[in-house]
């Protein structure tokens, strides 16, 4: 006999999960209190970290499946990233968390432009938002010195694999990965 799904109460929401994507659902959450030991309120943010992991499940979940696999759930993970305890050194953190050594890709799925941003802030632990905003303000300070940076680091920059089934990108970072996988090919340049 083997289990084929199980339902998990994720704060809010209830989904299926596949067996695998359920083990490693339990050692991240495991993992996450683990890290929480000492905090004044684990409880509250073990529940956003529920909820965060159940939108992002959510989102990449294919419309005609109803069972979060692990091609849902590591790059909701992933995205995610790992609790960030105020006070807690970086190495105690990178020992803890086996997924810290992340590659440096572009993330097309809920890019803006190419990706560049959400794959630095991914590689680097910070929030993208801030990293765009950033980013913008180098944009003005720079007087537009900045585009060249981000192109080259679009063009240097590997492409995170899409997800199974995940939404079509928008029309920007659709047209931008075509244009640099286009430029790759032409001049023969391999990243990986």
């Amino acid at each position: 006999m083997q289990r084929i799904s199980t339902t998990v109460r994720l704060n809010r929401s209830t989904l299926q999960f596949e067996e695998a994507a359920f083990v490693r659902l339990e050692q991240y959450l495991a993992e996450s209190a683990s890290l929480l030991e000492g905090d004044p309120d684990p409880q509250e943010i073990l529940n956003d970290l529920e909820q965060a992991v159940a939108d992002q499940c959510a989102r990449r979940l294919p419309p005609d499946r109803n069972v979060v696999t692990l091609a849902e759930l590591l790059p909701a993970l992933a995205e995610i990233g790992t609790v960030q305890v105020p006070g807690a050194t970086a190495a105690a953190s990178q020992r803890a968390t086996p997924e810290a050594a992340r590659p440096l890709q572009q993330i097309s799925e809920g890019a803006v432009v190419s990706g560049v941003c959400l794959g630095l802030a991914r590689y680097f632990g910070l929030n993208v938002t801030a990293l765009r905003v950033f980013t913008v303000l180098l944009l003005l300070l720079s007087g537009g010195g900045v585009i060249l940076v981000y192109l080259a680091l679009m063009l240097l920059m590997p492409y995170a694999p899409l997800a199974p089934g995940a939404k079509p990108l928008r029309w920007l970072p659709s047209r931008c990965r075509a244009f640099v996988e286009f430029l790759r090919a032409k001049f023969n340049l391999a990243t990986s």
